[in-house]
C-alpha cells in the first residue's frame, strides 16, 4: 500500500535539502519525488522560488527520524499519521456546473427547452445539467422570468451547457424514479352485461352491412302477416 505524500513535496524537499544530510533517495522517496527531481532541486535547475516547508513544524516527521535517517542511508522516512482526519474530496460527488460567461445567456432558453422536453426531470436534476437556481427554474416554468417573452427552448447539449452523456443518465434516473402505476381496481363485467353488449354490436354491424334498397325479409313477412290478420277481421 503507497503511503501518502507529505504536504507540498517541493516544498518539503527544498527543506530537507538545505537542512539536512539525507540523501537524495531519502528525500525523493518520503516526498513522493523521483531522484532526479531530488537533484535537479539542488542543484537549482527546479523548483526555483520555493520556499522551504519544515515537516517538523508541520507535525509530519520528527528530529529523531532524521538524525537516524542521516547515520544510515538505508533508513527510510515514514510520515506520521495526522492526528486530526482529514477527508479526502469525494471525486464521484459533482457541484454546480460552471458556465462561461458567454455561454450564461442561453442558459433560459437550456431551462425552458429541458422543462418542456423532459417534465419528468427535477429542479435538482436541472440545476446539476445547466448550473442554475431553483428560482431561476420556477421563473420560467410560471413564466414569470423578466425575459420569458423573448424565450426559446434551446437544447442544452447543442448550446454546449450539458453533455449528451449527462442528460441521458439524469433522464434514466428521473424515469426510474417514477412512482408506479396505481391499480384503479377495474374488475370484469357481469356475463350478462357483457353479452347483451356483444348482441348489440352485432346488430349493428349487421344493419351497417346493408346496402341501400336492400329489403329486410324478415320485416316483410312480419307485414304481410300483420295485414293478413285485419284482412280476415274485415271479412267477419
Amino acid at each position: 500500500m503507497a503511503t501518502a505524500a507529505p504536504l507540498m513535496p517541493k516544498a518539503t524537499a527544498v527543506w530537507l535539502l538545505d537542512n539536512t544530510a539525507l540523501s537524495f533517495d531519502q528525500i525523493a522517496e518520503f516526498c513522493k519525488l523521483h531522484p532526479l527531481e531530488v537533484k535537479a532541486i539542488a542543484d537549482g535547475d527546479a523548483a526555483q522560488g520555493i520556499k522551504g516547508l519544515d515537516p517538523i513544524v508541520t507535525g509530519q516527521l520528527t528530529r529523531e527520524q532524521i538524525a537516524d535517517a542521516e547515520k544510515n542511508p538505508d533508513t527510510r522516512l515514514k510520515l506520521i499519521e495526522p492526528k486530526v482526519a482529514v477527508p479526502s474530496p469525494d471525486r464521484g460527488k459533482k457541484g454546480p456546473r460552471y458556465t462561461p460567461v458567454s455561454r450564461r445567456q442561453d442558459r433560459p432558453n437550456a431551462i425552458l427547452w429541458l422543462v418542456r422536453n423532459h417534465p419528468e426531470l427535477k429542479d435538482s436534476a436541472i440545476m446539476r445539467l445547466v448550473g442554475t437556481t431553483k428560482s431561476t427554474i420556477a421563473s420560467i416554468r410560471d413564466r414569470t422570468h423578466w425575459n420569458s417573452a423573448n424565450l426559446a427552448p434551446m437544447d442544452p447539449v447543442t448550446l454546449g451547457l450539458a453533455s449528451q452523456i449527462d442528460l441521458d443518465l439524469e433522464v434514466q434516473r428521473a424515469n426510474k424514479e417514477k412512482p408506479a402505476p396505481v391499480d384503479t381496481g377495474a374488475t370484469l363485467l357481469p356475463a350478462a352485461e357483457t353479452t347483451a353488449r356483444k348482441e348489440a354490436e352485432v346488430a349493428a354491424a349487421a344493419e351497417s352491412d346493408k346496402k341501400p334498397g336492400e329489403m329486410d325479409v324478415s320485416a316483410v313477412f312480419a307485414k304481410l302477416k300483420q295485414l293478413g290478420g285485419k284482412g280476415d277481421k274485415e271479412g267477419e
